[in-house]
């Protein structure tokens, strides 16, 4: 007479079965990390940019953002002592950051400094680019 069920070398295949395809699934997610990541990034910079924008313009008073190779610095003029004070900053895991110039945002929404922005890492790159209007353009170049 035979009992319903399976065998242990039935249970055995299937669970073995199971730990490959969650093994092959984590080994395919872990290579589009860097593709989130960098998507992840340009978001944040052009987000920092319009926030100093924004509030040059609502509070009146000159933004800036000072990029270094792993992030960006968002500063506003402090007119009474005559310096920069941070006011935000953030890093960017696993991308590089290259500027060739520190935008100055003014009250009236434009800029000073225009900057090119480089974001970049394993899976590409992105242009971020800002107009004396203080339009910020984003494009994929790689």
């Amino acid at each position: 007479m035979k009992r319903p069920g399976f065998t242990l070398i039935e249970t055995v295949l299937a669970l073995a079965l199971a730990g490959f395809l969650v093994y092959a699934g984590a080994v395919s997610f872990k290579q589009m990390v860097p593709k989130f990541r960098l998507q992840t990034g340009v978001w944040e910079i052009g987000s920092a940019l319009n926030q100093a924008r924004f509030a040059a313009i609502w509070k009146g008073v000159p933004m800036r953002v000072r990029f270094a190779p792993s992030g960006y610095v968002l500063e506003s003029y402090d007119d009474k002592a005559g310096t920069w004070r941070a006011t935000r900053s953030a890093r960017c895991e696993g991308l590089e950051v290259r500027a060739n110039n520190t935008p100055t945002f003014y009250p009236g929404g434009t800029v000073s400094d225009l900057a090119t922005i480089y974001v970049s890492n394993s899976r590409g790159s992105y242009k971020i680019t800002i107009a004396i209007t203080g339009r910020i353009k984003t494009v994929k170049v790689g």
